[in-house]
């Protein structure tokens, strides 16, 4: 079974910052690897929604996109969907986190 792909309005958001970041540190190469990486991923998570590890808090998943980004998300069997949540760069405060989620 494939799983829809829904994005929820902070992921869209958490997502062009992070496209932001690494193109005022790197260049457009590094932010076009890092989107291909993002779409190669949610591919194989739209195939295999197992490909994670789960968070209690909030019933959210997350899977490790780059060594400094996470991809938090939840899973909706009854809708054979997934909800992206949140893109979160490891160098932020792992306090705002909790907030997000």
């Amino acid at each position: 079974m494939i799983y829809r792909i829904e994005w929820k309005a902070i992921a869209t958001t958490t997502y062009f910052k992070e496209i932001d970041f690494i193109l005022s540190k790197w260049n457009e190469i590094e932010v076009q690897k890092f989107e291909d990486l993002v779409y190669d991923f949610l591919e194989t998570l739209s195939k295999t929604p197992e490909i994670r590890i789960y968070k209690s808090q909030n019933n959210c998943y997350s899977l490790v996109i780059s060594k400094q980004t996470t991809l938090y998300y939840k899973i909706l069997e009854d809708k054979s969907q997934i909800d992206l949540i949140l893109f979160w760069n490891s160098k932020q405060n792992p306090d705002d986190l909790t907030k997000l989620l």
